[in-house]
């Protein structure tokens, strides 16, 4: 089974537009969108939802009124001033604040403080145009994305499984943070996209590093880059110098944006160059991953 995983070192580099376009020119596969906290892949594949899945993860503590002697210790003990004392005596726990570290659930001489798992968001199994497709979304501001990146990974390859599919498709999610290193764990190769930027250049570095780390193979797509064609030259001499396949160099094409508002993928509008150079680099990829 091939895990191919799409990257990128900051947000807005046509990642998620390359991923759907992947996931239309390819074969069997289960796609998986990886970008747990603003996904957006759903917005081009318009997935039904077969499965939806509550995700709780970490624990947050929670004050029984009933049980409350108001004494204070809590809020004097907490570090993260999480503890709210109004004017009627009642002490709260600020959800915002709460860091999770229990010692007010610890250290409460009445032990009317609880700790319940949080409900940080819900995950789904869901069917597209192009197949199936494991994704979720966080709730505004939680935590935990990295554990529920690698729940979305482990279902993901339980379908491919099931369905002896040999194929995962993954959007992941940009920059370098902990979701992204869960995002690798078990990937067969990463397709990079950057932009022909100073700061494309910088990004793109960011995350070859984080590759090599893992020792994970990955290939560089430069996006749009006949917008600045010294820094696509700078890039594709990074390649050329580390070892890193380009796989594709995409022009800047408003048929991009025009497949975006018909919610399609731009290979699936007429012939383009675009077009074309995708569905190249997707014979590069598969090649390189048989």
């Amino acid at each position: 089974m091939r895990e191919i995983l799409v990257l990128s070192g900051k947000g807005g580099t046509g990642k998620t537009s390359l991923t759907a376009a992947f996931a239309h020119v390819s074969g069997n596969k289960i796609i998986c969108d990886l970008d747990v906290d603003t996904p957006d892949l759903h917005l081009l594949l318009q997935p039904t939802h077969e499965r939806e899945v509550q995700f709780y993860a970490g624990n947050e503590a929670q004050i029984n009124q009933a049980g409350c002697i108001s004494c204070g210790l809590c809020k004097e003990m907490c570090r993260y001033n999480a503890i709210r004392h109004d004017d009627l005596d009642v002490f709260a726990v600020d959800p915002i604040r709460c860091e999770g570290c229990k010692v007010c659930v610890t250290f409460c001489p009445e032990e009317t403080i609880s700790f319940p798992e949080k409900h940080c968001g819900r995950w789904f199994v869901s069917t597209t145009r192009f197949g199936t497709m494991v994704h979720a979304r966080l709730f505004p501001g939680e935590e935990n994305s990295g554990r529920l990146v690698a729940l979305l990974k482990q279902e993901a390859k339980k379908l491919a499984k099931e369905k002896k599919i040999d194929c995962i498709l993954s959007d992941g999610v940009p920059g370098v943070g902990c979701p992204v290193i869960s995002s690798l764990s078990g990937a067969d190769f990463v397709v990079i996209v950057t932009e022909p930027t100073p700061s494309g250049r910088h990004d793109l570095e960011r995350v070859a590093a984080l590759c090599r780390h893992f020792r994970t193979r990955a290939g560089i797509i430069i996006n749009k880059f006949d917008l600045n064609e010294e820094q696509s030259g700078n890039i594709e001499d990074y390649c050329r110098d580390n070892g890193y396949p380009l796989l594709a160099k995409l022009p800047h094409d408003t048929l991009v944006t025009e497949a975006m508002v018909r919610g399609l993928a731009v290979t699936e509008c007429e012939e383009s160059a675009i077009g074309t150079e995708i569905r190249s680099a997707w014979r590069k990829i598969e090649q390189l991953t048989r």
